[in-house]
């Protein structure tokens, strides 16, 4: 197994994967030129080698998706036109992903068209956390997706959760209401007790977020997990903590598994009606503020093993 980690920005996380995979990253090199264009290449040799490469499509401080996409075919490319017997791509973040479906006319299906290039470059599979609609990134690919539920990362909570009655797991909108029920379902099972389902209500229309007021489901009392799959400016969960909290639910804790923080998120999230922020380590948080009431309610739960769990069963599966 080959494992390539080019986002300089996330080498805390490769470190991590490549410990819990109980192996080293393979060298690589990226140099840049003057105008903006870059280069990559392995710096081992990658024939007949099963090889994966790690690169989240989040925005960073020096680079967009865009060219973080660019990076990831290129070094995929690269590695089939050297022998390598197949190469994974392992995105902690999958951008692109929301603009899924067409709602106007003449809208684009930018989910598809990046699993196009993917595919055109000779990747073998695709691993990656929490996309914004699991059913839609399954049917955009023809080649094998592996998708990781985001809130398998915060199994911890269920631990926390035990003294606590009763639980609610609440979508911030109808979209989300699958993800909602799957970690009902797992967290039901964990702690051995009946756990809550709700929605809020929201429509979208020309970036204008409506509704927001109306809650379906009983959270008076509860501890509510409010669950999305990604911060970004932070309306939506802010909207829905504040119709939660006035439907009568004693706390909740706003839980993604990515956080990109895009302005004003840090300020929307320290609504009190929010009393804990919960995101993986899919994104590195350098939008984070380092001191303030964000935070102070921030707290990070590793994705990791999750990832590590899935590389080792696809190698596995390969050596066979």
């Amino acid at each position: 197994m080959l494992v390539f980690a080019l986002d300089p920005h996330q080498r805390g996380f490769a470190d991590q994967l490549a410990l819990h995979l109980d192996t080293e990253l393979a060298p690589h090199e990226e140099r840049a030129f003057e105008d903006g264009e870059a280069t990559l290449r392995p710096l081992v040799d990658p024939c007949g080698a099963d090889a994966y490469v790690v690169l989240g499509l989040h925005a960073s401080p020096d680079a967009s998706p865009r060219d973080q996409l660019c990076r990831l075919l290129f070094f995929i490319a690269a590695l089939r036109d050297h022998g390598a017997a197949r190469v994974s791509a392992v995105v902690p973040y999958f951008a692109f992903a929301r603009k899924d479906r067409r709602t106007k006319p003449f809208d684009p299906v930018t989910l598809r068209y990046v699993a196009q290039l993917v595919e055109a470059v000779g990747a073998y599979q695709v691993i990656a956390l929490e996309a914004h609609n699991e059913a839609a990134f399954q049917n955009a690919f023809r080649c094998p997706t592996v998708h990781l539920h985001g809130h398998a990362a915060f199994a911890a909570l269920a631990d926390e959760l035990h003294a606590a009655a009763p639980v609610v797991v609440a979508s911030p909108d109808g979209g989300g209401l699958k993800r909602a029920q799957a970690w009902q379902e797992d967290l039901a099972a964990r702690l051995k007790r009946p756990v809550g389902l709700a929605m809020v209500d929201k429509r979208r229309s020309e970036d204008r977020i409506e509704g927001g007021h109306f809650v379906a489901g009983d959270v008076d009392g509860a501890v509510v997990l409010l669950v999305d799959d990604l911060i970004a400016t932070g309306a939506t969960l802010q909207r829905a903590a504040l119709a939660l909290r006035a439907a009568g639910a004693k706390r909740v804790l706003a839980c993604a598994a990515h956080g990109l923080f895009v302005a004003p998120a840090a300020e929307r999230l320290t609504d009190p009606a929010i009393d804990q922020v919960l995101v993986t380590d899919s994104v590195p948080g350098f939008r984070v503020p380092a001191t303030g009431a964000l935070r102070d309610k921030l707290r990070v739960m590793s994705c990791v093993p999750l990832f590590a769990a899935a590389m080792r069963a696809s190698h596995a599966a390969w050596m066979r």
